[in-house]
């Protein structure tokens, strides 16, 4: 997982260090933390996509296949979700990074290099609060695959 910024709030670090700490039993797992501009409410909001898609793209290898987190992209159940993740990983040895962008959203060079892209709800989430929904669901995801009892249908 790529994220710009920190999680600084501690009950949302607590939450997704437990399920990075699930996830890892299944799959390796990291999450990369790209720094906050410095000087950002100096910067218009398109200059500040700009600066963060550079981060982005200089922290993707050319081999990896990059799902964005985006309010445009397509919405799955955990199930479909599921079945989602498990076909692109059986398709080949890419890593899958997935990337969850600052306040402003994902400049247009990140969203042509972008391999993919969905949506975790119609609703908004901070960003903080995004990537641990986010790992609970990929935790989810595996238990699915797996056969495991975590999921309640």
């Amino acid at each position: 997982m790529l994220a710009v910024g920190k999680t600084d709030v501690e009950w949302v670090r607590g939450g997704l260090e437990l399920y990075l700490s699930r996830l890892r039993h299944y799959v390796p797992f990291s999450i990369c933390e790209l720094p906050e501009l410095k000087n950002a409410s100096s910067l218009t909001e398109e200059m500040i996509r700009e600066k963060e898609g550079e981060l982005v793209l200089r922290s993707v290898k050319p081999s990896d296949e990059v799902i964005l987190l985006d309010e445009r992209g397509e919405e799955y159940s955990s199930v479909g979700f599921a079945s989602m993740l498990e076909d692109r990983i059986s398709r080949g040895r890419r890593d899958i990074v997935f990337v969850i962008g600052g306040a402003y959203g994902f400049s247009g060079p990140v969203y042509e290099r972008a391999d993919g892209k969905i949506s975790l709800s119609k609703m908004t989430f901070s960003h903080q609060m995004v990537r641990t929904i986010f790992a609970e669901q990929l935790y989810r995801a595996f238990t699915i695959m797996k056969g495991e009892p975590y999921h309640h249908q």
